[in-house]
Protein backbone atom coordinates (compact mmCIF):
# COMPACT_ATOMS: atom_id res chain seq x y z
CA UNK A 1 0.00 0.00 0.00
CA UNK A 2 0.93 3.82 -0.76
CA UNK A 3 0.77 6.47 1.25
CA UNK A 4 0.87 6.91 5.23
CA UNK A 5 -0.36 3.75 6.76
CA UNK A 6 -3.14 3.08 9.20
CA UNK A 7 -2.73 3.73 12.41
CA UNK A 8 -3.96 1.62 14.80
CA UNK A 9 -5.05 1.32 18.62
CA UNK A 10 -6.44 -1.47 20.39
CA UNK A 11 -8.25 -1.62 23.75
CA UNK A 12 -8.86 -4.39 25.28
CA UNK A 13 -8.33 -5.76 29.21
CA UNK A 14 -6.66 -8.80 28.32
CA UNK A 15 -2.87 -8.66 27.74
CA UNK A 16 -3.07 -11.83 25.00
CA UNK A 17 -6.16 -10.40 23.02
CA UNK A 18 -3.86 -7.48 22.49
CA UNK A 19 -0.31 -9.12 21.88
CA UNK A 20 -2.70 -11.53 19.46
CA UNK A 21 -4.21 -8.15 17.95
CA UNK A 22 -0.67 -6.69 17.34
CA UNK A 23 0.88 -9.01 15.92
CA UNK A 24 -1.88 -10.08 13.11
CA UNK A 25 -1.82 -5.96 12.67
CA UNK A 26 2.04 -5.27 12.59
CA UNK A 27 2.45 -8.37 9.93
CA UNK A 28 0.80 -6.36 7.49
CA UNK A 29 1.90 -3.35 5.06
CA UNK A 30 0.39 -0.12 5.62
CA UNK A 31 -0.98 -0.96 9.27
CA UNK A 32 0.62 0.44 12.35
CA UNK A 33 -0.12 -0.51 15.67
CA UNK A 34 0.65 2.88 17.64
CA UNK A 35 -0.55 2.45 21.30
CA UNK A 36 -2.74 -0.37 23.59
CA UNK A 37 -5.21 0.21 26.68
CA UNK A 38 -6.58 -1.52 29.04
CA UNK A 39 -9.15 -0.13 30.61
CA UNK A 40 -12.12 2.12 28.94
CA UNK A 41 -10.72 5.38 30.65
CA UNK A 42 -7.11 4.35 29.56
CA UNK A 43 -8.39 4.39 26.03
CA UNK A 44 -9.99 7.73 25.97
CA UNK A 45 -6.33 8.94 27.27
CA UNK A 46 -4.39 7.08 25.28
CA UNK A 47 -6.81 8.29 21.80
CA UNK A 48 -6.50 12.04 22.71
CA UNK A 49 -2.82 11.44 22.96
CA UNK A 50 -2.59 10.15 19.71
CA UNK A 51 -3.04 11.00 15.87
CA UNK A 52 -5.31 7.85 15.36
CA UNK A 53 -7.17 6.33 12.51
CA UNK A 54 -8.80 3.22 14.11
CA UNK A 55 -9.64 1.75 17.38
CA UNK A 56 -10.36 -1.83 18.05
CA UNK A 57 -12.47 -1.64 21.42
CA UNK A 58 -13.58 -4.10 23.54
CA UNK A 59 -17.40 -3.98 24.87
CA UNK A 60 -16.38 -4.87 28.54
CA UNK A 61 -13.52 -3.06 30.17
CA UNK A 62 -13.08 -1.90 33.73
CA UNK A 63 -13.46 1.68 34.84
CA UNK A 64 -15.68 2.63 31.80
CA UNK A 65 -16.89 0.32 29.06
CA UNK A 66 -16.22 0.55 25.49
CA UNK A 67 -19.67 2.07 24.78
CA UNK A 68 -18.59 5.03 27.20
CA UNK A 69 -15.02 4.85 26.01
CA UNK A 70 -16.79 5.46 22.17
CA UNK A 71 -18.65 8.27 23.49
CA UNK A 72 -16.33 10.10 25.27
CA UNK A 73 -14.17 9.89 22.69
CA UNK A 74 -16.22 11.01 19.82
CA UNK A 75 -17.41 13.73 21.82
CA UNK A 76 -14.17 15.57 22.79
CA UNK A 77 -12.02 15.13 19.39
CA UNK A 78 -12.52 17.08 15.90
CA UNK A 79 -11.52 14.23 13.94
CA UNK A 80 -12.00 11.35 16.03
CA UNK A 81 -10.91 7.91 14.38
CA UNK A 82 -13.17 5.06 13.56
CA UNK A 83 -14.06 3.16 16.30
CA UNK A 84 -14.78 -1.17 15.95
CA UNK A 85 -16.59 -2.41 18.61
CA UNK A 86 -14.63 -5.89 19.20
CA UNK A 87 -17.08 -8.37 20.91
CA UNK A 88 -18.31 -12.14 21.69
CA UNK A 89 -20.87 -12.37 20.65
CA UNK A 90 -23.16 -10.57 17.45
CA UNK A 91 -26.32 -10.45 19.16
CA UNK A 92 -25.07 -8.52 22.25
CA UNK A 93 -26.99 -5.70 23.62
CA UNK A 94 -24.01 -3.91 23.92
CA UNK A 95 -23.29 -4.23 20.70
CA UNK A 96 -25.88 -2.27 19.82
CA UNK A 97 -25.39 0.72 22.54
CA UNK A 98 -22.00 1.17 20.89
CA UNK A 99 -23.63 1.36 17.40
CA UNK A 100 -25.51 3.90 18.67
CA UNK A 101 -23.39 5.73 20.66
CA UNK A 102 -21.29 6.35 17.30
CA UNK A 103 -19.15 3.17 16.70
CA UNK A 104 -18.48 2.41 12.80
CA UNK A 105 -19.17 -0.92 13.14
CA UNK A 106 -18.52 -4.41 15.08
CA UNK A 107 -15.76 -7.40 14.77
CA UNK A 108 -16.33 -10.92 16.61
CA UNK A 109 -13.59 -11.86 18.40
CA UNK A 110 -13.83 -15.08 16.58
CA UNK A 111 -13.15 -13.41 13.25
CA UNK A 112 -10.19 -14.57 11.04
CA UNK A 113 -7.04 -12.87 10.54
CA UNK A 114 -7.58 -11.66 7.64
CA UNK A 115 -11.25 -10.57 8.56
CA UNK A 116 -9.45 -7.94 11.27
CA UNK A 117 -7.47 -7.16 8.52
CA UNK A 118 -9.77 -6.29 6.53
CA UNK A 119 -11.85 -4.62 8.77
CA UNK A 120 -8.97 -2.19 9.73
CA UNK A 121 -8.85 -1.17 5.80
CA UNK A 122 -12.09 -0.52 5.55
CA UNK A 123 -12.45 1.77 8.27
CA UNK A 124 -9.24 3.69 7.16
CA UNK A 125 -11.29 3.72 4.01
CA UNK A 126 -14.40 5.41 5.41
CA UNK A 127 -16.60 1.71 4.54
CA UNK A 128 -18.96 0.60 7.23
CA UNK A 129 -18.25 -2.79 9.40
CA UNK A 130 -21.83 -4.48 9.77
CA UNK A 131 -23.33 -7.80 9.74
CA UNK A 132 -26.80 -6.97 7.92
CA UNK A 133 -28.22 -10.03 9.93
CA UNK A 134 -27.09 -9.39 13.17
CA UNK A 135 -27.77 -5.27 12.85
CA UNK A 136 -31.42 -6.83 12.26
CA UNK A 137 -32.24 -8.90 14.81
CA UNK A 138 -30.23 -6.74 17.28
CA UNK A 139 -32.76 -3.85 16.02
CA UNK A 140 -35.64 -5.77 16.49
CA UNK A 141 -34.97 -5.79 20.35
CA UNK A 142 -34.47 -2.52 20.38
CA UNK A 143 -38.07 -0.84 19.09
CA UNK A 144 -38.36 1.66 21.75
CA UNK A 145 -36.05 3.46 20.34
CA UNK A 146 -38.04 3.97 17.24
CA UNK A 147 -40.02 7.44 16.53
CA UNK A 148 -43.61 7.28 17.00
CA UNK A 149 -43.60 8.66 13.36
CA UNK A 150 -41.35 9.18 10.30
CA UNK A 151 -38.52 11.81 10.83
CA UNK A 152 -38.66 14.70 8.07
CA UNK A 153 -35.52 13.52 6.55
CA UNK A 154 -37.40 10.25 4.87
CA UNK A 155 -39.48 12.32 2.83
CA UNK A 156 -36.38 14.42 2.04
CA UNK A 157 -34.85 11.55 0.12
CA UNK A 158 -35.07 10.77 -3.55
CA UNK A 159 -36.06 7.44 -4.85
CA UNK A 160 -32.53 6.59 -5.85
CA UNK A 161 -30.75 7.60 -2.18
CA UNK A 162 -33.88 5.10 -0.69
CA UNK A 163 -32.25 2.34 -2.84
CA UNK A 164 -28.87 3.02 -1.83
CA UNK A 165 -29.62 3.47 1.91
CA UNK A 166 -31.70 -0.04 1.49
CA UNK A 167 -28.56 -1.45 -0.03
CA UNK A 168 -26.35 -0.09 2.78
CA UNK A 169 -27.88 -0.94 5.46
CA UNK A 170 -27.42 -4.70 3.63
CA UNK A 171 -24.22 -4.45 4.40
CA UNK A 172 -22.44 -3.45 0.35
CA UNK A 173 -19.81 -1.49 -0.21
CA UNK A 174 -19.98 2.01 -2.21
CA UNK A 175 -18.26 0.10 -4.94
CA UNK A 176 -20.79 -3.02 -4.39
CA UNK A 177 -23.78 -0.19 -4.91
CA UNK A 178 -22.38 1.13 -7.78
CA UNK A 179 -22.49 -2.30 -9.20
CA UNK A 180 -25.73 -3.33 -8.05
CA UNK A 181 -27.39 -0.20 -9.16
CA UNK A 182 -25.17 0.46 -12.72
CA UNK A 183 -23.55 2.83 -11.49
CA UNK A 184 -20.34 4.82 -11.69
CA UNK A 185 -18.25 4.57 -8.32
CA UNK A 186 -18.05 8.40 -7.94
CA UNK A 187 -22.56 8.66 -8.07
CA UNK A 188 -22.50 6.18 -5.35
CA UNK A 189 -20.39 8.09 -3.45
CA UNK A 190 -22.53 11.16 -3.71
CA UNK A 191 -25.49 9.38 -2.68
CA UNK A 192 -24.01 8.07 0.04
CA UNK A 193 -22.45 11.53 1.08
CA UNK A 194 -26.33 12.80 0.53
CA UNK A 195 -27.98 10.31 2.72
CA UNK A 196 -25.19 11.38 5.58
CA UNK A 197 -26.46 14.85 5.00
CA UNK A 198 -30.26 14.63 5.29
CA UNK A 199 -30.28 11.78 8.21
CA UNK A 200 -27.55 13.95 10.29
CA UNK A 201 -25.60 10.89 10.79
CA UNK A 202 -21.63 10.73 11.47
CA UNK A 203 -21.10 7.95 8.76
CA UNK A 204 -22.71 4.94 7.24
CA UNK A 205 -23.39 3.17 10.21
CA UNK A 206 -25.20 6.05 12.20
CA UNK A 207 -26.95 6.09 8.75
CA UNK A 208 -28.58 2.65 8.90
CA UNK A 209 -29.12 3.06 13.04
CA UNK A 210 -31.40 5.90 11.91
CA UNK A 211 -32.98 3.72 8.97
CA UNK A 212 -34.42 1.41 11.34
CA UNK A 213 -34.93 3.69 14.65
CA UNK A 214 -36.85 5.60 11.85
CA UNK A 215 -38.69 2.51 10.45
CA UNK A 216 -38.07 3.41 7.18
CA UNK A 217 -36.63 -0.37 7.35
CA UNK A 218 -37.71 -2.87 9.47
CA UNK A 219 -36.37 -6.03 10.83
CA UNK A 220 -37.34 -9.23 9.15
Amino acid sequence: MSGAPVRVVLADDERMVRTALRVILDAEEGIEVVGEAATGAEAVSVVRELRTDVVLMDVRMPEIDGIRATEQILATLEAPPRIVVVTTFENDAYVYEALHAGAAGFLLKRAAAEELVQAVRLMACGDSLLYPAAVRTLAAEHTARRTAGAPAWVARLTGREADVLRLMAAGLTNAEIAKRLAVGAATAKTHVAAILAKTGARDRTQAVIAAYESGFITPG
